[in-house]
């Protein structure tokens, strides 16, 4: 089949910036059997074409390389569709009650369990999270927990705490904390970082967990915002079982890369599938390992160099893994020349990440360009990135965290260091190659409103986040487009418009290029199309 998209503007990203010359916009694509076959004037491409060719006039409207997620969870974005959505719960009364119409609803028993997503206790009437007394007033028989939205942090009630085994008596896991009330070892019913696998571990199976029927949740939601490529960030062995069915039942539209936790299994399942998955095998493929090495910011346990702000006296949160563990790790990654991608949102573990991966490369000689990843860097300094730089690290930024909580960041953290989250500009600058993400479920997989707060970078109360990091527009598109491509070595394939690359695009109601940069965040997906053909059509 041939398409031809034409009458419209289109951003082909074949340009290194906004003021190369090569960004003059071509008249017209073809596109052939999945794959951009010309590229300029209209007339030229009409008399190559066949004479059946398809026309899309895109009456004035924006085609660009649709959007490449950089890191996600896909599969547990599908898993939303059994959790009670608390996101906006602006009170504890709130959530005991959306989780009590949940249970009536689905007439939930003693035998099931229920789980919640998305409070956020910074915006919650009582500021603090709820503890297992809130939850036992829904019930104190039905296991329920709730993760918070950073899905770092979470609540339980007694019957959860009991089933998970979680008792005054167990002590807290490494990387983790068990909240406990005040003067007492009794548990409250909170759990940090590594302490959320207890609760899991005893409450998933019991979660009547349809796949067929969350199939659409896991990919309608990145398909109308224009994103054809996808990750599955930190996978489990569940979510790589779940991921391979999806393929092999082709019910997958979209790409999706799967990178195995490595704390978590993740070397058996790379042992086991890796080599299979190395390319796509039906839109699937495993792109590398995943590595946790703190947590959240706006939960207060990402790991920090510097306290924070407020609260206990020196608190600086703290780390998943001892360094020696760390290193055994990412040594096994590059011994396979695998790609490695680290959660680091606190500059505490952006270091350790950092000095890890230089000492591995200083004793462990490798000439393969493994484009290692740090995930969110949230508050990584100048002197890291001048490392990153060195390493040619990828600096994957969670640049909404501006808007969704830039307050609390500043609230946590100070005016130097609150103004330097997400510093995407400085990256730039320093020569690293910048992508952006949502994190998703976290926050919605919204590229144009990434690249909204990219350019403009207000937070919610409507206050300016490090206006010396602002970015031009074109840099943000770069952002959610080629840079992300070459994060998963597939900027010859995907990531601009050009001759030989695969048609994933996306048709925009208007140019992010030429509206009001307040504007960036109304522009709508009209189209995505993947490999020539439509996929979602608004």
């Amino acid at each position: 089949m041939e398409r031809i998209f034409y009458n419209g503007i289109i951003i082909t990203m074949e340009a290194k910036d906004a003021n190369d010359e090569s960004l003059n916009e071509p008249e017209a694509i073809l596109v052939k059997d999945g794959i951009i076959d010309k590229v300029g004037a209209l007339l030229d491409i009409e008399k190559y074409a066949d004479k059946n060719v398809v026309k899309t006039n895109l009456n004035g409207k924006c085609l660009m390389p649709s959007f490449i997620d950089s890191h996600s969870h896909f599969v547990m974005n599908g898993q939303m569709s059994i959790m009670v959505d608390l996101s906006e719960c602006k009170s504890f009364d709130d959530i005991v009650i959306s989780l009590k119409k949940y249970i009536e609803n689905n007439k939930i028993t003693k035998n099931d369990a229920v789980i919640g997503f998305g409070y956020d206790h910074n915006f919650l009437r009582e500021s603090a999270h709820p503890d297992k007394r809130t939850l036992d007033r829904v019930s104190i028989d039905i296991p329920i927990f709730i993760l918070h939205v950073s899905a770092h942090l979470a609540c339980a009630n007694s019957s959860a705490l009991y089933l998970a085994g979680i008792d005054k008596n167990m002590v807290n896991p490494d990387g983790g904390v068990i909240g406990r009330f005040e003067n007492s070892d009794e548990p409250n019913g909170y759990v940090e970082e590594a302490a959320l696998a207890l609760l899991q571990t005893a409450i998933m199976p019991r979660i009547k967990f349809n796949i067929e029927s969350s199939i659409r949740k896991m990919q309608d939601e990145y398909l109308k915002n224009g994103i054809t490529t996808v990750q599955d960030g930190a996978s489990t062995e569940s979510d790589l079982m779940t991921l391979i069915y999806l393929s092999e039942s082709d019910h997958l539209k979209l790409d999706v890369i799967s990178y195995p936790l490595m704390s978590s299994g993740g070397i058996d399942l790379m042992r086991k599938y890796g080599d299979k998955y190395t390319v796509y095998q039906k839109h699937l493929k495993i792109g590398g390992y995943k590595l946790v090495l703190d947590g959240s910011p706006q939960g207060r346990s990402a790991w920090m160099s510097e306290p924070y702000l407020g609260g206990e006296i020196d608190y600086k949160g703290y780390a998943w893994l001892e360094d020696d563990m760390v290193y055994h790790y990412v040594k096994k990654a590059v011994i396979e020349k695998k790609q490695l991608l680290a959660h680091c949102n606190g500059d505490a573990a952006s270091e350790q990440f950092l000095s890890i991966y230089k000492q591995v490369l200083e004793n462990i000689k490798i000439k393969e360009d493994l484009r290692p990843v740090m995930i969110h860097c949230q508050t990584v300094r100048n002197d890291q990135l001048d490392k990153m730089a060195e390493l040619s690290m990828i600096a994957s930024i969670f640049i909404g965290h501006v808007w969704y909580w830039g307050d609390i960041h500043m609230k946590n953290f100070g005016i130097k260091r609150g103004n330097h989250i997400s510093p995407a500009k400085d990256a730039i600058d320093r020569g690293v190659v910048v992508d952006f993400h949502q994190d998703t479920p976290v926050t919605k997989p919204n590229m144009l409103h990434s690249v909204w707060c990219a350019v403009n970078r207000i937070s919610r109360n409507g206050h300016v986040i490090g206006k010396d990091q602002i970015i031009s527009v074109y840099d943000a598109l770069k952002a959610v487009t080629i840079n992300a491509a070459y994060q998963y070595f597939e900027e010859n394939a995907k990531g601009s418009i050009k001759e030989g690359k695969r048609a994933d695009l996306v048709i925009l109601d208007r140019s992010p290029l030429d509206v009001d940069k307040m504007k960036i965040k109304d522009i709508n997906v009209i189209e995505t199309i993947k490999d020539g053909m439509t996929i979602y059509n608004g």
